[in-house]
């Protein structure tokens, strides 16, 4: 079994592990898993770190990030999004998601429905549009504000 100590990257340390992985008996050497003897089974959220980690320790040139997310609560997500700028530079990342918030950044967007293309820009262009995609951020908006 490999060590992830000696890895360049330091992913586990950049994606915010570091609190997860001291408290683990073994450290990084710990083994993960009810599957295995020994192992330990962490929360969705925890799991979901570590797979963010793994994926930018490869240095890969292209990523597909599925809901990268869903099972963070709201300051673990806040701290991904803070490094996500910095560990995709250079790289090509479609970001798979239904948390419309969260795609803001992204230098294009674009919306599929029912498996087509219907729309492509940024987010500002998107809500000057006011097509679907603006619908729907304006719906997940919305549950956010005062009800009166």
């Amino acid at each position: 079994m490999q060590s992830m100590t000696c890895l360049p990257s330091g992913g586990p340390l950049k994606w915010g592990c570091a609190p997860l992985i001291e408290k683990l008996p073994q450290g990084f050497d710990h083994i993960l898993g009810k599957r295995f003897e020994g192992g330990s089974d962490l929360s969705g959220g925890e799991w979901q770190k570590i797979a963010l980690a793994r994926a930018f320790m490869r240095d890969a040139h292209f990523l597909i990030l599925d809901e990268p997310t869903a099972a963070l609560d709201a300051f673990a997500e806040s701290e991904v999004f803070a490094r996500f700028a910095d560990l995709t530079q250079g790289k090509t990342t479609v970001f798979v998601t239904h948390r419309l918030s969260s795609v803001k950044m992204a230098e294009k967007i674009l919306v599929l429905q029912k498996g087509q293309l219907i729309e492509t820009g940024t987010h500002p262009e998107l809500m000057l549009q006011k097509g679907v995609y603006a619908e729907m951020f304006n719906l997940q908006a919305n549950r956010y504000q005062p009800q009166s």
